[in-house]
């Protein structure tokens, strides 16, 4: 509690400093590439319009733009800032698709920090392009072999970490999960994707989108796109889950639509468990989707009512990592690819003109191995 208090005070004497804003400003702009175009996707729209010529409109948030190719880097940026304001020279992060890791191992490389990446042993061998960049980058990679050798397993490890280190160090989670301040302060560091959009759906068509749509595992890309729409009610948020190999098959990662609530690193949610309340291993071709939990604001917003929550299948995801690849030139990340498969059940159901906005949360250079095994591309 100590650690988290501690890391509260600082983001709250932060939050109305403007020196700080100025910096994480300058490097957002000259560093990560912000701001991050919303796109028209032509060739996606006319795939989906109906024989009548009707249907939706959609734009891409290309976060997949930013430098090391996903939105992961906001708030690595941003709490790396955090750490330097603490006066903190050790930074540890957890990771599950090397993403978080890639971001992180990047901005201490930047700000030369030492840094030390927790990650599952059996995600560093699906992800070891990933693993080779951050040590590439200067990090430590340690493998986590206990438990299911996962995400979860790395941040537990990482918490465990930090705990013991709180003096020198300070750990960088990667999405809007964990103990208080961090599903607060994670949220408000990828604000900027919500924030950016409304502007730039006002520039574009002189009015807001009509429908959100994100894939969800922890939830900081869906949170990031969704905060700034939360009070608009004309506004539908939809967060993106993955059925792996299906819901019924006990193998999957639909956290919002199978789960029961729970606690998990320090956070009260929906989670996956079974009877005595211990963790069940999820599943997800997308490494980024694969945790047994998910963000507590999501849990809040779903059983408000306010987002809804629908799951996707490896295969569906596969077969949209390919769509959009030949429709728009974009080789989306596995996690994207499962909100762009729901685009394959929505679609159908939207008024014409209406306007959807998918956030583009990563680019699928990482996925590219992992397709390989399943894809036949001819």
């Amino acid at each position: 509690m100590h650690a988290l208090t501690e890391l509260e005070s600082a983001f709250r004497s932060l939050s109305g400093d403007r020196e700080f804003e100025k910096e994480l400003d300058g490097i957002l702009k000259d560093y990560v590439g912000r701001e991050s175009p919303l796109y028209f996707a032509e060739r996606l729209t006319e795939h989906y319009k109906r024989p009548n010529g009707e249907g939706p409109h959609i734009y891409l948030k290309r976060e997949d733009l930013n430098h090391t190719g996903a939105h992961k880097i906001n708030n690595a940026v941003a709490q790396a800032l955090l750490a330097k304001r603490l006066g903190k020279k050790r930074i540890i992060a957890e990771t599950g698709a090397g993403q978080h890791g890639v971001a992180t191992a990047t901005v201490c490389a930047r700000f030369g920090l030492e840094c030390v990446i927790y990650m599952g042993a059996q995600d560093m061998e699906r992800q070891s392009l990933n693993v080779f960049r951050m040590r590439l980058l200067g990090a430590e990679v340690r493998a986590v072999h206990s438990g299911t050798a996962t995400l979860k397993d790395a941040t537990s490890e990482a918490i465990r970490d930090w705990v013991t280190n709180v003096e020198s160090t300070h750990y960088i989670l990667g999405s809007v999960a964990g103990p208080h301040p961090y599903p607060m302060m994670v949220r408000e560091f990828h604000a900027v994707i919500g924030k950016e959009t409304r502007k730039q759906a006002l520039e574009k068509w002189g009015g807001k989108p009509d429908v959100l749509v994100a894939c969800v595992g922890g939830g900081s890309n869906a949170m990031g796109l969704f905060h700034e729409f939360v009070d608009d009610d004309d506004v539908r948020l939809i967060g993106v889950e993955a059925a792996g190999f299906g819901l019924d098959s006990g193998k999957h990662a639909a956290t919002l639509t199978k789960g029961e609530v729970g606690v998990l690193h320090g956070a009260m949610s929906y989670l996956l468990q079974d009877e005595d309340g211990q963790i069940v291993e999820p599943h997800s071709i997308s490494a980024g989707l694969d945790y047994p939990g998910v963000g507590p604001e999501h849990s809040f917003l779903k059983d408000l009512g306010r987002a809804e929550y629908y799951s996707i299948t490896d295969e569906e995801a596969l077969e949209a990592f390919k769509r959009l690849s030949q429709l728009e030139g974009i080789i989306p990340a596995l996690e994207t690819s499962h909100a762009l498969a729901y685009l394959e059940k929505l679609c159908p159901t939207l008024p014409n003109g209406t306007k959807v906005v998918l956030n583009c949360s990563g680019r699928g250079d990482k996925d590219v191995q992992t397709a390989i095994k399943y894809l036949k591309v001819e």
